[in-house]
């Protein structure tokens, strides 16, 4: 059985309108905000008055107050002076009181209301800046895989941290474009590749290499693509330097490859520009591998395609004079169209193929591949 003891109300009304309507506009639990800083205020009163005693601090929902009780345990000869009291002693302030009665005893002290506001303050503030931390996440945490624009706030080693509205977003020196440099007030479009809790609020971590930027990038500029009828089947890059784009129609009577590249073209080009020139091949998808492999290596034109279906292995013949516009500047075409592909690409010339006693008709047991026009390249 707990019985209260109680002195007069401290005048508390306008911070407890003030407390409420703060809960009511951060979106935070009021009556979890009241028990947040009666346990503050726990702490800050031994802090303050170096007291052991177990004690209650009680904020009044209806007048702002703050009291201070402790709690002490009716027992017959008080061994404990800070959690018992005699049954004497307890009688003399109620005479219903019995051995075993938990009584709280109020003992605010006469200048604990400044401690009290004080602290109040604190949490209060310490609750503003974790709801303010919640609301960025949760308008950030569905946004992964999505492009966002900001303007670079500072550079602190290889780190560059960009504001992007409601949150600072960090684009580390991985996810950076080896040929771009950034400097205060850029601004840039980027790539979230992540959104995380943290002590200190939600990290969202940016990307201006990552393919998803790519494909978001063609999505805002093809309105095909935002129709559902064009579609982007696989991407291949090596950022700043070039990359491939494998495309496919719902349509037969739209072409995919016109529809990214767009008219005088202007929609590849924009994309481009974005990416501070970085070459972009757009190439048609096929569900057939021998064809799909052949649009792969655009430009270069192909003869013949052959395909190991088990070892996901390919041998392309090109004519001679295509050799090195097959394989690429250090075999970058080539690793390219593998990596867009998921296969692996054997390119030989004729020469070479007619050496080792290799015919197109030969090569292409499964149908040779005819040849895609060349991709358009920016």
């Amino acid at each position: 059985m707990a019985r209260k003891i109680t002195k007069g109300q401290n005048a508390g009304k306008e911070f407890l309108q003030t407390l409420k309507e703060l809960a009511y506009e951060k979106g935070i639990d009021e009556e979890l905000l009241f028990e947040t800083i009666e346990a503050a205020l726990i702490s800050a009163y031994r802090r303050n008055f170096g007291s052991a005693q177990n004690v209650r601090i009680s904020l009044s929902r209806e007048t702002g107050a703050f009291h201070v009780f402790a709690i002490k345990t009716v027992v017959e000869q008080a061994e404990n002076g800070i959690t018992d009291i005699s049954l004497a002693q307890a009688r003399a302030m109620n005479p219903d009181y019995a051995v075993g009665d938990v009584i709280e005893i109020e003992m605010t002290p006469a200048n604990f209301g400044r401690i009290a506001a004080q602290t109040a303050k604190q949490v209060v503030m310490q609750r503003l800046r974790e709801a303010e931390r919640g609301i960025v996440y949760e308008a950030y945490m569905n946004r992964s895989a999505d492009i966002v624009t900001g303007i670079v706030q500072r550079v602190e080693g290889r780190s560059v941290y960009v504001d992007i509205g409601k949150a600072e977003a960090v684009l580390m020196p991985t996810e950076q474009m080896p040929t771009e440099t950034y400097n205060y007030g850029d601004t840039i479009r980027a790539y979230i590749i992540e959104v995380r809790r943290s002590p200190r609020g939600p990290q969202i971590m940016l990307s201006r290499t990552h393919p998803g930027l790519l494909k978001k990038l063609f999505e805002l500029q093809v309105p095909e693509m935002q129709e559902g009828i064009v579609e982007i089947k696989a991407i291949a890059r090596e950022a700043g330097s070039r990359s491939k784009v494998a495309v496919c129609s719902a349509e037969e009577r739209v072409d995919p490859i016109g529809a990214c590249v767009g008219p005088h073209f202007m929609r590849v080009q924009a994309v481009v520009d974005e990416l501070a020139g970085e070459k972009i091949d757009i190439v048609k998808w096929s569900d057939d591998p021998a064809a799909y492999i052949a649009n792969s290596l655009n430009p270069a034109k192909v003869i013949s395609v052959a395909v190991s279906e088990t070892e996901k292995i390919s041998r392309v013949i090109v004519p001679d004079y295509q050799l090195s516009l097959a394989i690429g500047k250090e075999g970058q075409n080539a690793r390219l169209a593998a990596k867009l592909t998921g296969w692996k690409i054997d390119i030989k010339s004729e020469s070479q193929a007619a050496q080792e006693g290799l015919s197109p008709a030969e090569d292409a047991h499964e149908a040779p591949a005819a040849p895609e026009p060349a991709a358009e390249e920016a």
